[in-house]
């Protein structure tokens, strides 16, 4: 059924003035799932005018009460799973079981920084002077602009949004124009919840013109973004020369490297979960595998054998194990690179085609990929893909799987399968990624610790965990003469 599809301004439901744009399942181009409002200037204003206005009163309330209401859309959550799933796959492609793991990936999330809210300390500490007591305190900033990703448009919002709320912040969210339904799905819980007008507004729109506005406003103090790498150094120039502060989450290039002594069959388990699921779209997929040499032929074998199992098709489709990727434009830009790869001299050893088999064809389904023989210096094997697309790279030694590893301009996630504990710690201690794994997939990560990059994969303080509500918070330091 074709959405019309709102925007959510100062506690109220509107369609919007301005013109509006289409949004296409992925699965079946032809099937529109809705329209959308191009949010106007004034319509824009409106939100931020709405956001300024209620944040007085919201980062006064109780950090009880403002837990409280977060129970209340949590409730929503629960009770409305099937739906947000059903939306989500419909809009981004993945597999309905991909969707609901989405949709509890998010309630975890939500549920931690909710918690995180009720201990928002500050701390005492003893004055060099007598007769002074000190402390100091963490406040909200004010307005703050969340920009969410196509890949994942339920988790995301879960993740940044709920810390800022908590921290006594008020949000306007706008979501990629790919998956808007999800986005003003996710708003509709908190308005069910009961959320005093202001505190959340949903504007839809492109990011040239909706998103540059949230960006530069005078009434934002800060704006958290998940998306490419270029268009967050856009964000961050054009914010900080307002003195607009920035969290960036960003590109990867994620290597898993695997080991002579390692649990081959693990590893590879690990590899391909990793590089297909949500068909190779979210930022901490594997996207480089990087093999000792005594076990590069065997494992390769193996990482084969599983991707070819994978069973590409409509998100629907209870069989299918891999969805589309998320429009055609990704589709173009994924295709151009499966030809760079071939063109290079890297072997294709699985896929390396658009898949348009009977009724694939009327979607944007991309054959599970995987080219080996590829080199460090190949563009396969720097650039990010952001596909199911997998480069397999031979190493001689340890030392040389963290060169190639490192060489990346990106650092967001990496890995390591290994028996030796040596060899494990010392990578660790020389991969320049924000985070790392040994004998765990690449894409593993759970709320309670913070989630960010490094180099170009990422900007400010990272999200979530305790970090998570810390970007959202300043301090303020009370000293009092007694």
């Amino acid at each position: 059924m074709e959405v019309t599809g709102r925007l959510y301004i100062d506690g109220s439901w509107t369609e919007g003035a301005g013109k509006r744009f289409e949004q296409r399942n992925p699965a079946r181009l032809p099937e529109v799932t809705g329209t959308w409002p191009e949010a106007t200037e004034a319509e824009v204003h409106k939100a931020l005018a709405a956001a300024e206005s209620a944040f007085r009163e919201w980062s006064r309330a109780p950090a009880v009460k403002r837990g409280d209401l977060f129970r209340k859309v949590l409730a929503g959550i629960d009770a409305r799973r099937d739906e947000l799933a059903a939306a989500l796959t419909a809009e981004n492609g993945k597999t309905l079981k991909d969707s609901h793991a989405e949709i509890q990936s998010g309630y975890r999330e939500m549920e931690f920084q909710v918690g995180e809210g009720l201990r928002l300390n500050g701390r005492t500490t003893p004055s060099i002077r007598e007769g002074i007591f000190s402390y100091d305190v963490r406040v909200p900033l004010g307005v703050v602009s969340v920009v969410s990703p196509w890949n994942f448009p339920f988790n995301v919002p879960c993740r940044k949004i709920t810390p800022a709320l908590m921290a006594g912040n008020t949000v306007v969210l706008k979501p990629a124009s790919l998956t808007p339904r999800t986005g003003e799905l996710f708003v509709d819980l908190f308005h069910e919840a009961g959320f005093p007008p202001g505190v959340i507004s949903f504007l839809t729109g492109s990011g040239r013109s909706v998103g540059s506005k949230l960006v530069t406003a005078s009434e934002v103090r800060a704006v958290s973004f998940t998306g490419s790498t270029e268009v967050g150094v856009g964000i961050h120039k054009r914010a900080s020369g307002q003195m607009i502060r920035t969290q960036l989450e960003m590109g990867g290039k994620n290597a898993l490297v695997v080991l002579a002594d390692a649990d081959l069959e693990a590893a590879a388990e690990a590899a391909v979960t990793a590089a297909y699921t949500c068909a190779g779209q979210w930022c901490t997929a594997t996207s480089r595998l990087i093999v000792e040499a005594p076990v590069y032929d065997q494992l390769l074998r193996r990482v084969v054998e599983k991707a070819k199992e994978l069973k590409i098709g409509d998100g629907t489709d209870p069989e299918a194990t891999m969805g589309p990727v998320c429009g055609s434009d990704q589709v173009e830009s994924i295709a151009r690179y499966l030809e760079i790869g071939k063109s290079s001299g890297a072997t294709v050893s699985l896929g390396g085609n658009v898949a348009k088999d009977g009724k694939l064809a009327e979607g944007c389904f991309i054959e599970p990929t995987i080219f080996s023989d590829v080199t460090r210096d190949m563009v396969i094997a720097r650039e990010e893909i952001f596909g199911p697309v997998l480069s397999v790279i031979k190493a001689e030694s340890l030392e040389e799987a963290i060169e190639i590893t490192n060489e990346s301009e990106y650092g967001l996630t990496s890995s390591v399968y290994t028996r030796d504990i040596e060899r494990a710690m010392r990578f660790v201690t020389e991969v320049e990624t924000g985070f790392t794994h040994i004998n765990l997939m690449t894409s593993y990560r759970e709320p309670q610790l913070p989630f960010g990059g490094v180099k170009m994969s990422g900007f400010g303080l990272p999200e979530a965990g305790s970090s998570g509500i810390e970007f959202f918070t300043e301090h303020k330091v009370v000293y009092i003469k007694q």
